[in-house]
């Protein structure tokens, strides 16, 4: 098996580099020599946003959504699901997600929601122990 040189990080001067051609799209090779397999990335990206996990809610936050009235409608549910994968992909761990009018705070690392606030409270509370906030 030859070496593949990169025509731009040889020095100026120096001969022998031989020409490279790239892969065909869709057809690279792993280090051995052989096509690769498994998922492309594009189908586990589209899994992956697809198949968002919807979070769960401490007994606290079911509490706290009813005593509100807080509607966790399907496109509300969607919104923070997005909201939360978004967090993660961020690397946070405890973010506070708002959605339309109402904040969710959530535990990110284990996909709950603590607790939620809608607009209407938000002037009583402080949110503490978080390390982001996400508009969903």
């Amino acid at each position: 098996m030859s070496a593949i040189v990169n025509p731009a990080l040889v020095p100026p001067g120096v001969s022998g580099a031989a020409p490279v051609t790239p892969a065909a799209p869709g057809r690279g090779t792993s280090a051995t020599g052989a096509a690769p397999s498994g998922p492309s990335f594009a189908q586990v990206l589209a899994e992956k946003s697809a198949g968002v996990e919807p979070p769960r809610f401490s007994r606290h936050a079911l509490q706290r959504l009813q005593q509100r009235g807080v509607d966790l409608g399907g496109p509300t549910l969607q919104r923070l699901s997005e909201g939360v994968a978004r967090a993660a992909g961020k690397g946070s761990r405890d973010s506070v997600v708002f959605v339309d009018s109402t904040a969710f705070v959530v535990s990110v690392a284990n996909n709950t929601v603590i607790t939620a606030v809608p607009s209407e409270h938000m002037r009583e509370h402080v949110f503490t122990n978080i390390d982001s906030a996400v508009i969903a």
